[in-house]
């Protein structure tokens, strides 16, 4: 695990906290979505299919920031949409940072090599910048010729300027081992991400594209192959030990979908950003009156083929708190990213 040393004592402190006050239910990380709009048309994405009215509006930065607070959680991830559209995407991070939550800006990177002047460099601070595949991988599955390299060009140029780069990869049922090891072996060696985000593809209900969605035996054996060969030590991959186990069908959890919460312009989204069961103002309204236990694989049909970091990276991460074996060998695997 690639976690900078100062995020996972953060992390780990702030977990602690909660086991004292005997907390069952508390955020890890906030997905936060202030717009939905996007200048791409990706076939997997379920986030672009809202009425033109609702895709023109954009949350102000006091409600951003507000709910982020309210939740209390350490890290924030930025999505939608593509943020840096928000003309006030700049301000939203600025003031977060100021907090020192860790914010992660999730973006396809088109727009960043125009918009990185907006932005300070700050171990609080990362762009995610969303990689599917190599070029010719990359570009079909986002629809649009030139991203790939747009993308790759502004990493580099986000790292030239002192900015923590992350990686955020999406698979599919077309991808093999062979083409997750491309992608992640240029990530991590030639482009010298500072940290590597995969997940299987989930099933958005409003995606475009319905048929190239990962069931939970594909994922197993897809993730297995692709770590094989010291592989997956080798990778600043941003992921608990546990939840790499996970992919690999070396061990199984529920989903605590309540420690990953989405925030949008409609609210806080029950159960979670991949499905849409309401909307509640709160997050205490959220983690109270959500029945959580409907849902996860074997509880809810639409979960079936779920293995998505927002409902079992949680999991694996809690799992890790309560297991001093699993803690050291966290720790372990923290100190030799760190080191790299």
């Amino acid at each position: 695990m690639a976690m900078p040393l100062r995020q996972s004592i953060k992390v780990a402190t702030y977990l602690a906290e909660q086991k004292l006050r005997k907390r069952d239910k508390f955020p890890l990380i906030v997905e936060l979505e202030p717009l939905f709009a996007c200048n791409l048309k990706c076939e997997g994405c379920g986030k672009i299919q809202h009425p033109a009215g609702v895709l023109k509006q954009r949350m102000p930065v006091a409600q951003a920031v507000g709910a982020v607070l309210e939740s209390g959680a350490p890290m924030v991830s930025i999505a939608g949409g593509e943020p840096l559209m928000h003309p006030q995407i700049d301000e939203i991070v600025r003031q977060l940072v100021a907090r020192r939550k860790y914010v992660f800006l999730c973006t396809n990177a088109m727009l960043l090599r125009k918009k990185m002047d907006k932005f300070t460099p700050s171990p609080y601070f990362a762009f995610a910048v969303h990689i599917d595949g190599l070029r010719e991988r990359h570009d079909e599955s986002v629809a649009k010729e030139g991203v790939f390299d747009e993308a790759v060009a502004a990493i580099k140029e986000a790292k030239q300027r002192g900015f923590r780069v992350t990686t955020n990869s999406t698979f599919f049922n077309t991808d093999t081992p062979q083409t997750i090891v491309e992608v992640l072996n240029f990530l991590n060696d030639d482009l010298e991400v500072d940290e590597m985000m995969i997940s299987p593809a989930y099933a958005y209900e409003k995606a475009p594209d319905q048929e190239h969605f990962l069931g939970v035996e594909q994922t197993r054996e897809l993730f297995k192959k692709a770590f094989s060969g010291g592989n997956r030590r080798r990778w600043r991959l941003n992921h608990s030990p546990l939840f790499l186990d996970f992919l690999e069908g070396k061990v199984d959890f529920p989903c605590t979908a309540w420690a990953i919460p989405n925030y949008s312009l409609f609210g806080w989204q029950r159960p979670c950003y991949l499905m849409s069961d309401g909307y509640v103002p709160t997050y205490r309204e959220l983690v109270e009156d959500t029945d959580w236990d409907k849902y996860g694989r074997g509880k809810d049909p639409r979960c079936a083929n779920c293995m998505a970091h927002c409902g079992y990276e949680p999991t694996a991460v809690l799992a890790t708190m309560g297991s001093l074996k699993e803690s050291l060998r966290a720790m372990r695997e923290t100190v030799s990213g760190n080191r790299e």
